[in-house]
């Protein structure tokens, strides 16, 4: 077994272990007594939950009633999620109480809601990255088509690879929006969205390191590239939303993509002269020591900074980098090219 394969095994195996020992705090009794009395009665001491209640039954008991405004009703607050989070806030009190730390529930950790935001500062980090990415974009077609020359024939750029990272930008912003949506609400429809997404903007970033590591230019050897690849990432994704959703799979699916497309990108810096290799290297390195914040999972601070918020977070000036990158890259080839056509 080689080292890679050791890596991806055991990252996956800390993933399953991970969601094997994710029900501890809703498989307390205590827990357990208090959702269900919530979802019998509709109030957890003196708050009551409209979802829960008949129209009726707030007055009469006298209990405190909540209104729940729109926007809960339209993300889908509904009986069953309020009674679990406002449980889930009872017994980390008593735990803290206690001198215990958090546990998760239902798989997660017990997050603490701004508004009607479920994990705000994940929420905060992801909407930060796909500005960075807009920004990124924006001053990647400032460049190609008001800065540096065009084609006399078709004034398109001389860059051969500028389409590859409109098409990777767009499934870049699109990736974080979603990020954005599902960890404001978790939903089914909202996880898979999220994940699709995810996989499909990994998907294309392996192709277009394939394409520019190997200096793949004609567009035969392009669709025999990427038509594999392609096929395989459209597989998953229907896999996913219409088979099963299956963490563990995907895991390793996204890791053996993220780790080959940093491989490639890693061996062709060292290796070739380009002027911004040092960027590169950095890019990778950073991302690398990323996702170790993934394999690390720790409770939330204070209820709202965990592992995979600061992996968001870390992600942030990564990807201005990444786009500075991107946009030397598109300086040093058509420099070369325009050299050749004089």
């Amino acid at each position: 077994m080689s080292i890679w394969n050791r890596v991806i095994f055991f990252v996956a195996f800390l993933f399953l272990v991970g969601r094997l020992n994710a029900s501890i705090g809703d498989s307390n009794p205590l827990y357990r007594s208090c959702l269900e009395q919530c979802e019998a009665t509709g109030c957890i001491g003196d708050r009551c939950f409209q979802d829960c209640l008949s129209s009726d039954i707030g007055s009469n008991n006298g209990s405190e009633s909540v209104q729940k405004p729109f926007y809960m009703q339209f993300i889908q607050w509904d009986c069953q999620s309020e009674c679990r989070y406002h449980c889930m806030l009872e017994r980390e009190r008593d735990n803290e109480m206690l001198g215990l730390g958090p546990v998760k529930y239902h798989g997660k950790w017990p997050f603490r809601r701004v508004l009607w935001i479920q994990e705000p500062m994940s929420v905060v980090f992801s909407v930060c990255n796909l500005a960075m990415h807009y920004l990124g974009w924006i001053s990647f077609c400032s460049l190609l088509y008001t800065k540096l020359p065009l084609r006399p024939k078709d004034r398109k750029p001389y860059y051969e690879y500028s389409l590859l990272w409109h098409a990777y930008a767009i499934l870049a912003m699109n990736s974080w929006f979603w990020s954005a949506v599902f960890h404001m609400r978790d939903l089914d429809l909202t996880e898979k969205l999220d994940y699709s997404s995810f996989v499909a903007l990994l998907g294309f970033g392996l192709i277009v390191a394939i394409l520019r590591t190997f200096s793949v230019r004609d567009e035969a050897s392009r669709v025999m590239v990427a038509a594999p690849l392609i096929a395989f990432l459209t597989t998953h994704i229907l896999y996913l939303n219409f088979y099963k959703l299956d963490y563990g799979l995907n895991m390793k699916v996204c890791l053996s993509m993220g780790v080959a497309q940093l491989l490639l990108w890693a061996i062709w810096g060292g290796l070739s002269r380009h002027p911004s290799r040092g960027k590169l290297l950095t890019v990778v390195v950073g991302t690398s020591l990323a996702m170790l914040l993934e394999i690390y999972d720790f409770p939330p601070y204070k209820g709202y900074i965990d592992a995979h918020a600061l992996w968001h977070a870390t992600t942030i000036p990564l990807t201005y980098l990444w786009w500075s990158f991107i946009k030397d890259d598109a300086q040093f080839r058509t420099s070369n090219l325009t050299k050749k056509v004089k």
